[in-house]
């Protein structure tokens, strides 16, 4: 399970080091794709086939599927972790997500995202103001916390 936040600089050549307590779960190889939010998503593998496995099961004949298909699916790349520790993140995702200098992988259980520093704080600041209200409708959703 990947849990937790790291930060980590991304060097002039686009390589990003994966946390130490990630590389077990993601292996040698991972993938990583758009996400939602304006951040990364990276799956493990064996979660990426879960995950893209539903994404089959969607009906192409809805054009808001084939739109969401194409965005995660077209996006994805194949991240293989060097002796390092590092992975190389292209252009377009590092573009996509605004990463430069500082960037933050948070665990999400079976994924984790990659943020740029600047989003990442703007973004929990603004979750952890409506927190309650959250865990409240996550109650009236059958949710008990």
């Amino acid at each position: 399970m990947l849990l937790g936040e790291y930060t980590h600089t991304i060097d002039e050549k686009g390589r990003m080091s994966v946390p130490s307590k990630f590389r077990k779960e993601f292996g040698k190889k991972m993938i990583v794709t758009h996400g939602l939010d304006n951040c990364l998503f990276a799956f493990s593998e064996k979660n990426w086939q879960k995950f893209s496995n539903e994404l089959s099961k969607l009906s192409f004949a809805n054009s808001d599927n084939r739109k969401f298909t194409r965005f995660i699916l077209g996006g994805a790349i194949e991240a293989e972790v060097d002796g390092a520790g590092r992975i190389l993140l292209p252009d377009f995702l590092r573009k996509f997500a605004g990463l430069s200098g500082k960037a933050v992988f948070a665990g999400v259980h079976d994924r984790a995202e990659i943020w740029s520093e600047e989003t990442w704080v703007a973004y929990k600041k603004g979750v952890e103001k409506n927190v309650d209200l959250l865990a409240e409708r996550l109650g009236e959703m059958g949710v008990s916390l």
